[in-house]
């Protein structure tokens, strides 16, 4: 997944011809559609939903870098889906939208993003070395920004849309399977989903205060309150006896014990919606948790402990491969093959796991982002910083020579190469356990 990136000149490419572009918009979109059609045919349109939001993020990361420039009155030469050949592509003032063959990300083309680049001198003005240092974090920082952004609203969407689970709100999961037939609140008309709120006025916000209620009114009417829907009803339901039902093969409660009652239901934890205005604190709340969670992560990753334990997982990745709770399971990074895994597995538990590990992504995406090295974002927001320290009150800008730094980078990007491919080995050969069951 790229960032921004530099180009070596101004290029003066004439606008392409509208009938080859349009031409190449048709092969782009049936090769598209061809594609879609095999994965939906295989059984993979989990994968393929979650490639294609994978690259939407990606898409999205490079238009905060490609709005902020253009605000800033920055050159921008392309903005691009994908890597490699040309499929399709339309130019729109100076600038090139389109195409390429390798769906793995996406970048956005700004000139002048270091000191070594060279540019044609009439680009100078607007290259991104030249701009003030404020514009140049603010453009560098725009992708990051943008995953916290993102990471915001899914958040939002969970607490306002789809409820956060709660454990004070009990819904009923099913009904109990009787051997002498339907249970109490299946004849009263209480169906699954139904959010039980209280019986005989008192309120349920546990299993416990529920089973005490209901417990002590074996043969006896009561009156439950359920909500379902946004609509609240209320039904009377006599609990039967649990001494005279028998359930999987024996009774609900002991024959020679005290009478106990029972509606006839298995219960889960519920969840709880909130307004749009009571949803941006927790939102907030939300997205701050995953980023001191992340910046844990990574800290501890890169510690001598963490270092250590890496290096065990990878001589040992049975080890990690046990259980998904597992401490080495929790501390192991994944990496785009285990993260689309992940997401694809997510899927199949429903929309809230799915927004989670979205969530979840888009904060860390950001935050290793903005380590302070070079090629990544907050490589050159150091700079610009640096930069602006060392110009100070003189009327002379002082720009930083890259290429003194170019050896540190190397060895940067040879760690993180090397990160990346062991986690990639690990999550091929050792896949981590479904988190989601």
């Amino acid at each position: 997944m790229s960032t921004i990136a530099p180009i070596e000149a101004p290029e003066q490419t004439a606008a392409p011809d509208e009938q080859p572009s349009r031409f190449a918009l048709l092969k782009l979109l049936i090769g598209v559609a061809v594609v879609v059609a095999l994965f939906v045919a295989f059984g993979l349109g989990a994968l393929l939903a979650v490639i294609a939001a994978i690259v939407a993020m990606v898409m999205l990361h490079e238009l905060g870098h490609f709005a902020t420039a253009k605000w800033s009155g920055m050159k921008v030469t392309e903005y691009f889906v994908g890597f490699g050949p040309r499929l399709w592509s339309i130019r729109r003032g100076e600038t090139e939208y389109g195409v390429k063959a390798i769906p793995a990300g996406g970048y956005v083309r700004i000139i002048g993003m270091t000191s070594a680049e060279e540019i044609h001198p009439d680009d100078e003005p607007r290259a991104y070395r030249n701009q003030p240092f404020g514009k140049r974090i603010i453009v560098a920082s725009a992708g990051s920004v943008m995953h916290l952004i993102i990471a915001f609203v899914l958040a939002l969407i969970v607490v306002c849309a789809i409820g956060r689970p709660n454990p004070s709100v009990i819904t009923v999961s099913n009904y109990l399977t009787f051997a002498s037939g339907e249970t109490p609140a299946q004849q009263a008309g209480i169906l699954p989903g139904d959010q039980l709120l209280s019986i005989d006025g008192h309120r349920i916000n546990s299993t416990s205060a529920l089973s005490s209620v209901v417990a002590s009114h074996a043969g006896k009417s009561v009156h439950v309150t359920v909500s379902r829907s946004g609509h609240t009803y209320t039904y009377s339901v006599t609990p039967v006896d649990g001494r005279t039902v028998r359930y999987d093969g024996s009774t609900l409660a002991n024959p020679s014990g005290p009478s106990r009652g029972y509606l006839g239901v298995s219960l889960s934890e519920g969840s709880s919606k909130t307004s749009i205005l009571a949803g941006i604190p927790a939102a907030g709340s939300i997205v701050w948790s995953v980023v001191s969670g992340s910046v844990a992560a990574i800290g501890h990753l890169f510690s001598p402990s963490g270092i250590s334990s890496y290096v065990h997982t990878l001589t040992h990745p049975a080890a990690s491969t046990k259980s998904a709770s597992s401490s080495a399971a929790q501390n192991r990074p994944e990496s785009i093959v285990g993260a689309v895994r992940t997401a694809t597995q997510a899927v199949q538990a429903g929309w809230l796991a799915i927004l989670e590990v979205f969530i979840a992504l888009n904060v860390f995406i950001g935050i290793i982002n903005m380590l302070p090295m070079l090629p990544l974002d907050g490589g050159h927001v150091v700079i610009a910083g640096y930069e602006w320290i060392r110009t100070g009150r003189s009327k002379t800008r002082y720009r930083a020579d890259v290429t003194k730094l170019m050896p540190v980078v190397y060895v940067f990007v040879a760690i993180l190469l090397m990160l990346v491919i062991s986690s990639v080995y690990l999550d091929v050969s050792h896949p981590m356990p479904n988190p989601f069951k």
